[in-house]
């Protein structure tokens, strides 16, 4: 009897490992199929994320661009805002970030140690920093004139250059005095003997209330300054720049010259969307100035007043036949102009190497 009972429980135990074997041989049979299926979708989730590890251009981050202005928010600089506001800027794939300046800023300063990339200043001072060491160089000339004037009311006698001997005449000074200091020399008339250049204050009062006899203007600043002051364009004599010859190029674009090596694409793109911007500012001279105000502090200006600083801009800009195509090139003859009179006045010490001073390389990469 319990020989058979052992046969029996031998005979149940073999039965129950033939069927765990079967059911484990079906489980595995069972969990091969969908391994194989499911490989194509494997397939796909790493298609797709490769996909997403290297996006298309379109959905690319836009690439950091910092503007560091010479002034605050003005209509001088009306082209980067529209630029910034009309989305030229992001069109290029860039984002732009605009830094007002003041009299505390100096952009060469900001963009030599890397605070911003690209700086806006007048070409004397680009050269005086270029001078001391700074990696800098000029890659687009914005305004193609001067747009300093001397002023000065008719009682006073100044109808050319050569009357202001005997006369008081006024300048901010601070790298601002060049063009004047070279219309002296061109008259042949000493500022230590021959007559009393004296430091102007920035607004107008001193020259509004008979202290000085001619005062240094910006054409599209100061020069209206006065006359919404009161005093009528028929009651002035204005000595351009310009017009004597010893005008010096001013709002300029400049850029670090490490940064520039390894980002004249980016360079290129900023200042074609820049000038883009300049472009449609100059034809559509009140959207432009809406958006001016847009930034300006408030209380600051009058929509009137930036309206007429951009009409002044604008043939700064674009002036009378020239051709707007060539807005942003570096002018050679000018250039040098410029540099002479700074090396002249000891603005610098040596004569600048005009080659490492400016490059038209990047306005051209940008008109393709």
């Amino acid at each position: 009897m319990e020989k058979r009972n052992r046969m029996y429980r031998k005979t149940v135990l073999s039965m129950a490992l033939v069927l765990v074997l079967a059911m484990l041989y079906a489980c595995g049979k069972k969990t091969e199929a969908p391994a194989s299926s499911s490989a194509p979708a494997a397939s796909g989730a790493a298609a797709s994320e490769s996909a997403s590890a290297t996006p298309p251009a379109s959905a690319a981050e836009p690439v950091k661009v910092r503007l560091q202005l010479k002034w605050v928010p003005q209509a001088q600089f009306a082209g980067y805002y529209v630029a910034l506001e009309k989305g030229y800027y992001k069109d290029e794939g860039l984002d732009v970030e605009i830094l007002p300046g003041g009299p505390d800023i100096v952009p060469e300063q900001q963009v030599a140690n890397g605070a911003a990339d690209i700086g806006v200043d007048w070409v004397a001072s680009l050269l005086a920093h270029q001078e001391q060491g700074l990696p800098l160089v000029e890659i687009a000339q914005v305004y193609q004139k001067s747009g300093l004037v001397l002023i000065s009311k008719k009682t006073a006698g100044i109808r050319g250059p050569a009357d202001l001997k005997g006369k008081k005449v006024g300048n901010w000074m601070g790298g601002n005095e060049f063009e004047i200091l070279a219309l002296f020399d061109k008259y042949k008339l000493d500022p230590n003997k021959d007559l009393r250049f004296t430091k102007q204050g920035f607004t107008m009062d001193q020259f509004l209330g008979g202290e000085l006899d001619a005062a240094s203007a910006m054409i599209y600043n100061e020069y209206h300054v006065a006359l919404e002051s009161g005093v009528a364009a028929s009651d002035l004599n204005v000595i351009d720049m310009n017009a004597e010859g010893v005008a010096m190029l001013e709002d300029n674009l400049f850029a670090n010259k490490d940064w520039l090596a390894a980002n004249k694409e980016t360079a290129a793109k900023f200042v074609k969307a820049s000038l883009k911007g300049w472009k449609d500012a100059i034809d559509n001279k009140e959207s432009a100035v809406d958006i001016v105000m847009k930034q300006a502090e408030a209380g600051s200006t009058t929509k009137e007043h930036q309206l007429t600083m951009m009409d002044e801009v604008a043939k700064l800009v674009l002036p009378e036949g020239f051709d707007a195509a060539k807005i942003g090139y570096i002018d050679d003859a000018l250039f040098k102009q410029t540099a002479d009179i700074a090396f002249k006045f000891g603005v610098i010490k040596k004569e600048a190497d005009l080659k490492a001073a400016y490059t038209n390389e990047i306005v051209e990469m940008a008109m393709k």
